[in-house]
């Protein structure tokens, strides 16, 4: 489970947000997207509870300002909680309307103003509250270490409900715990996105194009972030792609194109002759008495050094083997050893 909260005024338009439909969707973007998805982007909304309020949306808002008045001294006098399954759990509405109290209970508004909302836009299914911090007494709900109190929350509720672990933010995790790889499909989709849209274009142009037709939104400046179509905003340098290293990609490319065919089947040449492996002792000997010489031309080749770099770029410098799959690792090996040896001779 995954929570979020924050605090708001009666005029963020939480409530707003809660209540009604995605405004920046038209009519028929809901229906295209309600077949497509098959989630219900029409009417999205359902209250599951009201505690200590009711009516449509002027009527809570109406309650909401006219109990936040009783302390005037607190600027954001309403709780904004979000809880959304992890992929593959599901929980009943008496559970989710569950969930929501306990949250109440947490956070010490289970005497005040909340509605519990559920959200049927989202494959998992989520759950907003919009809570009164401000109680009929006056008193306000403290918002003090919210993170880490939503947090601990939720591993509670996955243990009570056998849901799946999801790890909290790491600043709030023990030390041996916050060095866990994490898997983030978000990421790691764009990230493919990316490479695979650096494979196919060769100017910047071309890559913005294809990534917004892609659904990102590209925002250039001293970086690059990109926005998906949940709205969630992503650096470059978070999925290994900054500004620098895409526009260096790109350079790589337009260099590469610029190279001679013959330079460029004259490498090819070499990496299938080092790809060769020896089936006899006599074939390696042979092999190896060539294999210094062979990498040496391989080394002073441009198209190489190129190539290199951009595999570097685009699979991270732990898979730069993709570029040299083929190669016979264990014989560049020796020929590299074997030079070595030549220069501390000399």
């Amino acid at each position: 489970m995954i929570g979020f909260i924050r605090t708001a005024t009666i005029i963020d338009k939480c409530v707003d947000y809660c209540l009604s439909d995605k405004k920046e969707l038209s009519e028929r973007q809901k229906q295209q997207l309600s077949l497509d998805e098959k989630v219900q982007h029409f009417n999205r909304a359902e209250i599951l509870e009201y505690n200590k309020c009711f009516g449509n949306r002027d009527d809570i808002l109406e309650q909401l300002a006219d109990v936040s008045n009783l302390n005037k001294r607190v600027k954001k006098p309403l709780f904004h909680i979000s809880l959304r399954l992890a992929p593959g759990d599901q929980l009943s509405w008496e559970q989710l309307i569950e969930a929501g109290q306990e949250c109440a209970k947490e956070f010490g508004f289970a005497d005040n103003q909340y509605i519990t909302v559920l959200h049927k836009d989202t494959q998992q299914p989520h759950i907003h509250i919009v809570a009164n911090r401000v109680g009929f007494d006056g008193k306000c709900a403290s918002d003090s270490n919210s993170y880490k109190r939503m947090a601990a929350l939720c591993r509670q509720l996955e243990h009570k409900h056998q849901l799946r672990e999801v790890l909290s933010p790491r600043r709030f995790l023990p030390e041996e715990m916050r060095h866990i790889p994490r898997l983030d499909s978000r990421k790691d989709r764009l990230k493919q996105d990316i490479r695979q849209t650096l494979q196919e274009v060769s100017t910047y142009e071309q890559f913005e194009e294809i990534m917004k037709k892609l659904g990102y939104q590209v925002l250039k400046g001293r970086g690059i972030t990109f926005i998906d179509n949940k709205k969630v905003r992503i650096k470059g340098s978070e999925v290994g792609f900054s500004l620098a290293k895409i526009e260096r990609a790109l350079e790589l490319k337009r260099k590469i194109a610029a190279i001679p065919a013959e330079e460029k089947q004259r490498v090819h040449k070499i990496r299938q002759a080092l790809s060769n492996r020896p089936k006899t002792a006599t074939h390696r000997l042979l092999q190896e008495t060539v294999m210094e010489r062979l990498l040496e031309q391989l080394e002073r080749s441009t198209y190489y050094r190129l190539e290199q770099e951009m595999f570097k770029i685009w699979f991270g410098s732990d898979q730069t083997e993709q570029y040299n799959q083929s190669v016979s690792s264990e014989l560049i090996w020796e020929a590299k050893r074997k030079k070595k040896r030549k220069r501390l001779r000399r």
